[in-house]
Formats: structure tokens, sequence, C-alpha cells
């Protein structure tokens, strides 16, 4: 599932605003080596938290479903993840890293939802919309600061991207199939060795049938004179 997020990520961020700019996209540890080895204009978004929101977990079950639309299986509700990465942009002067970042920000910010058509595997397949957000509030328990002084290197100008994206919950289990014949009553004598004597299979239909014609006797033998 995460790397499934990885590689949307790295669409829309290599699209939109920066689309043909020749930017690179990665996402590495940005520490000072690897700033070091760096020798084109990217745009960095590190994965440096990954927990659960519990305020999305549900309970019970979901239906899954053939090409018919007829319920196949069944399986648990997906678990919500958050994925937090920090966005930064790397070039030789600070100015045109304050412009990749500005295209980041023109490319994320019109995208608060992922549509299931634009998310690949079993993530698309789960048929679920995905939010992102971007620059927003951090609720983490690690402040940036903290992040970029266990990195090693110094502080830069940068972006919290979080994507809360589903991971199926497994296993899948098999769906009883559909009732298509109403239920048999078998008749036997009082001595049980007895063969069968009698067996109708009654449908909803003929039972629905056969309760109106008894309903409407008992009607008629109501309205007739009293003797």
């Amino acid at each position: 599932m995460i790397h499934e997020v990885d590689e949307v990520l790295k669409d829309l961020l290599g699209g939109g605003a920066l689309a043909g700019s020749g930017v690179d996209v990665a996402f590495d540890a940005p520490t000072r080596d690897w700033a070091a080895r760096r020798n084109s204009p990217t745009v960095n978004a590190y994965l440096y938290d990954i927990r659960e929101d519990v305020h999305r977990r549900q309970r019970g079950h979901m239906p899954v479903v053939d090409e018919r639309d007829v319920v196949v299986k069944r399986r648990q509700p997906p678990r919500w993840f958050r994925l937090s990465y920090l966005v930064t942009a790397w070039t030789k002067q600070p100015q045109d890293e304050h412009r990749l970042l500005s295209a980041v920000l023109a490319t994320l910010i019109p995208r608060e939802l992922l549509t299931p058509s634009e998310l690949p595997g079993a993530l698309g397949a789960l048929g679920l919309t995905v939010p992102l957000s971007v620059a927003g509030i951090q609720t983490e328990s690690r402040s940036l600061a903290e992040i970029w002084s266990a990195l090693g290197g110094e502080l830069k100008p940068s972006l919290d991207l979080v994507v809360t994206a589903p991971f199926p919950a497994f296993p899948e289990y098999d769906a009883g199939p559909p009732v298509t014949e109403g239920a048999a009553v078998r008749v036997r004598t009082l001595d049980e060795a007895a063969p069968v004597t009698e067996e109708r299979a009654h449908r909803p239909a003929q039972v629905a049938a056969a309760r109106e014609a008894r309903a409407m006797a008992v009607r008629e033998r109501g309205a007739g004179p009293v003797r």
C-alpha cells in the first residue's frame, strides 16, 4: 500500500506545475550525504511518520461483488493510515527552491481527494477515495525541527504532506450462495420408519397464493347465512 502511494505522489509532484521542467522526484532521507550527492534540481518527499487514523476504524464486514453485482466474498473493513511526508526542494539557490515549493503547492492544493481511478494496484481495487492534505497543522508527535535534527541536516523550508490511505484487511472468506428455491416440506406417517408419503417444495410466491386462498375461503364462510 505504501509503495502505491509513493507511485501516485511521484506522478503528482512530477506533473502539474512542474510538468516538463526536468525536476527529479525522490523519496530518500534528505541527509547531508544525500544532499552532497545531488546534482540536479530535486523535489524530495521523505516519509517520516506512519500511524493509524483510529477515528476511521470500522467494525463488521464488507461485501465483495463480482461483475454481475452478486456478493461472492466478505472481508473486514480496511484500516486507514496517515502517511506523513516531508516535502523539500533542492537546488543551488534558495530562490529557486522557493519557486519549486510554490509549484508543489499549486499542484497539490486543488487535489484534496484522490479518486479510485487514480490509484494503482490493490489501493485502487478497494474503490475508496483517498484524502490528501498539504501544509496543514502538524498533528504528529514529532516536530519538524526534531526530524531535521535526527537527519543530521540543517532546517530547510518544507511542506508537510499527509495522505490518509486504506490498508486492506485480511483474510477474505467466501459468502454463501444466494437462495434460489424455497424450503422443502416432507410429510411422514406417525411411524418414523415408514417411507416418505409426500414431498412438496414451497416457493415464496406459492406460499403467498395459498395463504390468500385460505383467507378468502374464511371470509366467504363468515359471510354466509347463519344456520
